[in-house]
């Protein structure tokens, strides 16, 4: 059976690619660092790896610019 002509090969529609997320969760950067999540709330904005906090009092998030973690963790490298 030939695919439809709007799908590609894996049956997803033609042209649309998946978006790799921009913002990462506190979680997902202590994990890529191999840190707690709470050395991330607690130690990462002190040693310069700033979030974007979204929201208001306690349903606030804190997210980081994926991006922004690779810039930082490259600078933390030992020449």
């Amino acid at each position: 059976m030939e695919p439809q002509p709007h799908l590609s090969e894996n049956g997803r529609p033609r042209g649309r690619q998946p978006v790799e997320p921009v913002l990462m969760e506190p979680f997902e950067v202590a994990a890529m660092l191999s840190m707690s999540t709470s050395w991330v709330y607690r130690e990462a904005s002190k040693l310069g790896l700033k979030g974007y906090k979204l929201g208001r009092g306690r349903n606030a998030k804190v997210l980081y610019k994926r991006t922004e973690v690779f810039e930082w963790l490259e600078q933390q490298k030992i020449h």
